[in-house]
C-alpha cells in the first residue's frame, strides 16, 4: 500500500476534482461514509451518544458529515464547533448548512471547562478538529480540549489521523488526541505510520474515498508499506552452495555477541554456508557456539581486533561470495577502522555495511558512492547521525526526507532501523516496515538483521527485495517471541531461535494475530 505525504494527498484531492470530475462534496460524503462503516461495526449506533468536534477545515467538514450519518440511523449526537461556522468553506459548508436544518444540537464552544461536566453523557467522542493540516503547536482551548478529552477515558475515533499530530512526520505538535480508532482518507499519511502518530491512532483504516486507482497507486508516490515479494521456493536437488555464500568480517576482543548472531542467524534464515572472520583468538569460543558456521581464523592487532594485514586474504575470499557482512563489533581500533575502509572500496561483490564499519566510513563516504556493486547500510539513528551530520532529534523529526537524501547520495539502500524500521532506496523510494515491537531494542538484533538479509539474498531475492524480506521477517521472529515470552527480557537469542518459525510463518501464511498488526484494512 503506498503512503502519501501531506502536500501530495492535497495534490490528489485537486486531481480528483479537477481531473477526474469528483465533486469536492462528493469526496467528503464518502470519507463520512467510511468512517460511519467502521463506527457503525464497533458501536450501536441507535443506543449510543455520540459528542462530534469539529475545527474549522475540511476535517470539521468530515465530522459533520458523519454526525449527519449518526442522526439518520437513529443516534443521539451533539455537534461542538471550536471555531467560526461562517469560515466553512466548499463541501463543509453544505454539511454545516444541512445540519443546521436538522434536530441536531450544535453550537460554537464556551469554554473546555463547560465541555467537562457534559462528557459523561457520551459513549463515543468523534474527533474532526484539525486532520492533517496541523502546521504549528496546539495552543489555547485546542489544547485544553485535546488534554480534557485524553482525560476523559471515553473512546475517542479520529477522522484522518489523531488532531495535534504532524501527518508528514508523526510528531506531536505539544498535545495530540489518544484515538481508539482512526479512518484516514485517500491513503495513508507518513503520520499516520511513524511513531509516536502511529501509537496515537489506535485501530488504523483507509478508505481512497472514490479516487480512481491512478491516483492512489501512482508511481510517483514513493513511500509504501513494507511488503516484500515471496520467497523463492527451495531447491529440492539444492546444496549448500545454492543457498547461498557469505562471509561476515566482525568480531573483536569483548565482542564475541556480534559476530556469532550474524553469522547463526544466515543459517538459521536458510542461507548455506557462513564463513566468520573473525580473529584468531576468538575463534574457538565462537566454533564451540556455532559449529555449523565455517571459520576463517584472522591474525590479530594489539587490542584484539583484526589485523589491516589481512585485507589481501579478505578481498580475495570476499569476492568469491555472493554477499559480504562487514562491520558487526569489530571495535573502534584506528588499524581495524582502516581496514574497514580498505575493503569497502576493494570488494566487488553485494556489501552489507553494519556497526563499527559504519562508523569506519562516516567521514569517508566517497569510498561508499564510488562503489559499484549493491551497498547496505543498517544504521540506528546514533550512527545515522553520524554518517549526515545531523542530531537524532531532527533525524527522527525528519526521518524520511533525510533517509531519501542520504540513499540517493551515498547510491546505497540505507536501513534505517528503530520502531517501524525504514527502508531507503537510491531512487528515493521508501518503505515502512510494520513487523516489529519495543522488546526487540536489546544488543545484538541489529547483528541478527544482517544475517537474515543476507540469507535472503542468498535464497535468491535481489539485494532490495532481500533487504525488503529480511527486515519484515526480523520484525516477525521479534513478534513471535514476543508472544512466547512477552516484550520485557527479549535477547537477541530469543530472536534469532524464532528466525526459522518466522520464515515458515511467511511461507505458509502468518498466525492471523500476528498478520492483523500489520493489516491496514481498507474499507470501500
Amino acid at each position: 500500500m503506498k503512503i502519501s505525504s501531506v502536500s501530495e494527498m492535497r495534490k490528489m484531492d485537486q486531481s480528483a476534482i479537477e481531473t477526474y470530475g469528483i465533486p469536492d462534496e462528493i469526496l467528503m460524503e464518502n470519507a463520512g461514509l467510511a468512517a460511519y462503516s467502521v463506527l457503525s461495526e464497533q458501536v450501536d449506533i441507535a443506543n449510543n451518544r455520540f459528542l462530534v468536534i469539529c475545527g474549522g477545515g475540511n476535517n470539521g467538514g468530515d465530522g459533520l458529515m458523519l454526525a449527519r450519518k449518526i442522526h439518520s440511523n437513529g443516534g443521539m449526537v451533539r455537534v461542538v464547533l471550536l471555531s467560526d461556522p461562517e469560515k466553512y468553506s466548499g463541501a463543509a459548508q453544505t454539511n454545516y448548512k444541512t445540519l443546521t436544518h436538522l434536530p441536531i444540537q450544535m453550537g460554537q464552544l464556551e469554554s473546555a471547562a463547560s465541555l467537562e461536566k457534559d462528557l459523561p453523557r457520551y459513549s463515543m467522542i468523534i474527533d474532526a478538529i484539525f486532520g492533517t493540516g496541523i502546521s504549528r503547536t496546539v495552543e489555547g482551548k485546542y489544547r485544553e480540549v485535546i488534554d480534557l478529552l485524553n482525560r476523559s477515558e471515553i473512546p475517542v475515533f479520529s477522522l484522518d489521523i489523531p488532531s495535534g499530530i504532524n501527518g508528514d512526520t508523526g510528531g506531536i505538535m505539544g498535545v495530540a488526541i489518544q484515538a481508539r480508532t482512526t479512518v484516514t482518507f485517500g491513503l495513508p499519511k507518513i503520520g499516520n505510520l511513524l511513531f509516536p502518530g502511529y501509537d496515537r491512532c489506535g485501530k488504523l483504516y483507509v478508505t481512497h474515498i472514490s479516487f480512481p486507482p491512478s491516483l492512489y497507486q501512482a508511481d510517483t508516490l514513493n513511500i509504501a508499506v513494507n511488503d516484500p515479494p515471496e520467497l523463492p521456493k527451495r531447491n529440492p536437488a539444492g546444496h549448500k552452495g545454492t543457498f547461498g555464500e557469505a562471509l561476515f568480517i566482525a568480531g573483536a576482543a569483548s565482542y564475541y555477541g556480534a559476530p556469532f548472531f550474524a553469522a547463526l542467524s544466515f543459517l538459521k534464515a536458510g542461507g548455506g554456508y557462513a564463513r566468520l572472520a573473525a580473529p584468531e583468538s576468538m575463534t574457538p569460543y565462537l566454533a564451540a557456539k556455532g559449529s555449523e558456521i565455517v571459520f576463517v581464523p584472522q591474525s590479530e592487532t594489539a587490542t584484539g581486533s583484526i589485523s589491516l594485514d589481512n585485507k589481501e586474504a579478505l578481498v580475495k575470499l570476499a569476492n568469491q561470495m555472493d554477499l559480504v557482512v562487514l562491520g558487526p563489533g569489530i571495535s573502534l581500533d584506528d588499524e581495524t577502522q582502516e581496514l574497514a575502509r580498505e575493503l569497502c572500496a576493494a570488494i566487488e561483490v553485494p556489501l552489507l555495511i553494519d556497526g563499527d564499519g559504519i562508523t569506519a566510513l562516516c567521514e569517508h563516504l566517497e569510498i561508499l558512492k564510488q562503489r559499484k556493486a549493491p551497498t547496505v547500510l543498517t544504521p540506528h539513528p546514533g550512527e545515522m547521525s553520524r554518517i549526515t551530520g545531523k542530531n537524532v532529534k531532527d533525524i527522527l523529526e525528519d526521518s524520511i526526507p533525510v533517509l531519501q537524501k542520504t540513499a540517493a547520495e551515498l547510491n546505497a539502500i540505507v536501513v534505517l532501523k528503530g520502531a517501524h524500521t525504514l527502508i531507503g532506496l537510491p531512487d528515493q523510494k521508501v518503505f515502512i516496515n510494520m513487523s516489529g515491537n519495543p522488546g526487540m531494542g536489546t544488543a545484538g538484533s541489529g547483528d541478527v538483521l544482517t544475517g537474515t538479509i543476507a540469507a535472503m539474498h542468498g535464497m535468491g531475492l535481489s539485494v532490495g527485495d532481500a533487504v525488503k524480506k529480511g527486515v519484515f521477517l526480523h520484525g516477525v521472529a521479534g513478534d513471535l517471541a514476543a508472544d512466547d515470552i512477552g516484550e520485557d527480557g527479549i535477547t537477541a537469542a530469543d530472536i534469532l531461535n524464532h528466525i526459522p518459525s518466522a520464515v515458515k510463518a511467511d511461507r505458509r501464511g502468518l498466525p492471523q494475530k500476528i498478520a492483523e498488526r500489520y493489516r491496514i484494512p481498507v474499507i470501500l
